[in-house]
C-alpha cells in the first residue's frame, strides 16, 4: 500500500523530520510512506490569500498520484477516532488504494480542492502548526496500523 502526504511548506524544523522518520520507519513492509513538500506561494505585493491558495492548488493537483484516493485535512472535516482511522486503513488496504493526504498551506485550501477529496478529516478541533500536523498524521497512521495488528502500542 502506498501512502503519499502532500504538504504545503518547506524547511520544517529538524524535530519534525526526526519524528516523521521515527514513526514512518515503524510501518510494516506493506506500507510505502512518502511526504512530498509543495512549495508555498509567496505572499506580498500583488498576491492575496485567494491567489496564493489557487497557485498552491495547481501544484498540489500536479503532485497527486494518478488514481489516488484523496484525503484532505481540514478543520471542518470528520474527526475520526484512532480506531475509526484503522477502519479506513483496513478498507484502503482491501481496495488496494494509493492514499494521498493533503495538508494545505498557511491560508488553507481552495473549496475546489476540498470538493475533489473523497474524504475530509481533521486531527483536532484546534489549529495546529504544519510541522505538528505532519508528525500527528504519521503517528496516527502508525497507531492505526498497530491497532490492526493487535500491537500493544494503542490502549483504550
Amino acid at each position: 500500500m502506498n501512502i503519499t502526504v502532500l504538504a504545503v511548506g518547506t524547511k520544517m524544523p529538524g524535530w519534525v523530520d526526526d519524528a516523521v522518520k521515527e514513526y514512518s520507519k515503524r510501518f510494516g513492509r506493506d506500507i510505502q510512506y512518502t511526504i512530498k513538500e509543495i512549495k508555498p506561494e509567496k505572499r506580498g505585493a500583488g498576491v492575496n490569500a485567494a491567489q496564493g491558495m489557487l497557485a498552491e492548488e495547481r501544484r498540489i493537483l500536479e503532485a497527486i498520484p494518478n488514481g489516488a484516493f484523496l484525503v484532505v485535512l481540514d478543520e471542518r472535516g470528520k474527526a475520526p477516532t484512532s480506531v475509526e482511522l484503522a477502519g479506513y486503513l483496513t478498507q484502503w488496504k482491501r481496495d488496494g488504494e494509493h492514499i494521498c493526504f493533503v495538508i494545505g498551506g498557511a491560508d488553507g485550501m481552495t473549496d475546489a480542492l476540498k470538493q475533489k477529496a473523497s474524504l475530509m478529516i481533521r486531527l483536532s478541533n484546534m489549529t495546529l502548526p504544519h510541522g505538528m500536523v505532519r508528525v500527528l498524521l504519521t503517528e496516527q497512521l502508525y497507531r492505526a496500523e498497530t491497532i490492526l495488528n493487535n500491537h500493544p502500542y494503542h490502549r483504550e
